[in-house]
């Protein structure tokens, strides 16, 4: 008996082409922390960690740094502002298409969104049996693109993604698709329908498997990045690479070995799992949102990650490897830091790159028989409430969380002698 449970678990590891995980991460002092949400599932609009969300699993930034999320246990649409007010953009209501709240998404099943260079948030969207493109005006306005027509292939499993010229790419049946919105016609950009892996120019030789490649990415040279998996099945059968489709159609495979799995390291030497969104930078970085962490490809395809481990999910603050998430399905780059969807936890955090403590200036330092010191920042932050005999060197008197703003804190102890106060907001 012994010896038949043995052959059978050597034949489940081939059918399902694992690999040893191997992890690098980043140097460059990345850190992840909670920037909006309670941790506790439900529906509740304000600031920073006093407001909740009901698995998050999609997010975009627009141009003036506002994130779009997804509030998918909720059918909502929420936005963030930059200092973390969260309100409801869109959903909520009762009708079929119309403004913001007026709008019901509780019969539409979701895959992917993305957002165009007008603000324009769009989403695979799919309702009474068909599929179609879904559009949210940045006055909140919700309709049905082109009346639904003329995206063949197109599936809740389709990613999405738009190039500089706002032309939207799409994968379905085993093709890269490019739509013209303005014109409402779309056309196989890259893949011959077959599935299969085999790189080339265009619609003629090459092939793919994913079906309908569940994420996709352009960067600034509109190259499209392709998240070629697994060909319908949750582990083994498909590619599991990234391809590249540059703009004359020529389909290169850049990473990614072909096994089922995580694996950092260069170009074809890595491995990749899951892969739920990807998005890029302005110097030619993609990014890939893969669940339990969040990884990085730079220009040279050296792939590593900036936070999250490949087998353990949870929840936890901090520098890059001692971060965790716990279902990271969407990921978007606002302001310098990267802003992830943490679904299954039930928030939304961020990962900032070498941050540092910012003294507020001013202090504005009210003395007292017990004195103290009034704040004026972000509500939902943590700050640190610092004393100082001489202005020179400094100690830790306490930790609080801002809940409104100004925020009068009192130090408990009289004063004996010279002590200055300073509040520094923590990274």
């Amino acid at each position: 008996m012994k010896f038949t449970l043995g052959v059978t678990l050597v034949a489940m590891m081939s059918l399902f082409c694992w690999h040893a995980a191997s992890q690098t991460y980043d140097t460059n002092g990345d850190y992840v922390q909670t920037f909006v949400g309670s941790g506790e599932q439900g529906d509740l609009d304000g600031q920073g960690l006093l407001t909740k969300f009901s698995n998050p699993s999609q997010i975009v930034s627009d141009t003036a740094s506002n994130l779009y999320v997804w509030d998918s246990g909720n059918n909502l649409f929420r936005k963030i502002t930059p200092n973390g007010v969260v309100s409801t953009f869109a959903g909520g209501g009762t009708d079929f298409e119309g403004f913001g709240t007026n709008v019901s998404f509780a019969n539409y099943s979701f895959g992917q969104i993305a957002i165009d260079h007008a603000n324009t948030i769009w989403v695979v969207a799919s309702f009474g049996g068909n599929n179609f493109l879904l559009n949210i005006k940045v006055n909140g306005y919700v309709s049905i693109q082109n009346g639904g027509s003329g995206l063949t292939n197109l599936s809740t499993s389709s990613g999405i993604c738009f190039d500089s010229a706002n032309n939207l790419y799409y994968g379905g049946g085993n093709i890269i698709y490019r739509y013209n919105p303005t014109t409402g016609l779309a056309y196989p950009f890259a893949g011959n329908g077959t599935s299969g892996y085999r790189d080339g120019n265009g619609t003629v030789f090459p092939e793919f498997s994913f079906g309908s490649s569940p994420a996709l990415a352009s960067d600034q040279a509109n190259n499209i990045y392709v998240w070629d998996a697994y060909n319908g099945y949750w582990w083994g059968s498909g590619n599991c690479r990234i391809r590249r489709v540059d703009p004359s159609q020529n389909i290169t495979t850049i990473a990614g070995n072909g096994s089922y799995g995580n694996l950092d390291g260069v170009g074809t030497n890595t491995g990749f799992g899951s892969i739920s969104q990807m998005f890029s930078d302005n110097l030619g970085n993609i990014y890939f949102a893969c669940g339990t962490c969040i990884r990085r490809m730079d220009a040279q395809t050296n792939v590593v990650t900036l936070a999250g481990n490949f087998s353990q999910n949870g929840y936890a603050d901090g520098a890059g490897n001692l971060g965790l998430f716990n279902s990271a399905n969407g990921a978007c780059l606002s302001q310098g830091m990267i802003f992830v969807a943490d679904s299954a936890n039930q928030v939304i955090r961020n990962i900032t790159f070498n941050p540092t403590p910012q003294v507020l200036s001013p202090a504005n330092l009210q003395l007292n028989t017990y004195p103290g010191l009034q704040i004026t920042g972000s509500v939902g932050r943590t700050y640190q409430i610092q004393t100082s005999p001489d202005l020179n060197s400094w100690s830790i008197k306490a930790n609080l969380l801002l809940t409104s703003s100004p925020y009068l804190w009192i130090d408990q102890n009289s004063v004996s002698g010279n002590k200055f106060y300073r509040a520094v907001m923590l990274p």
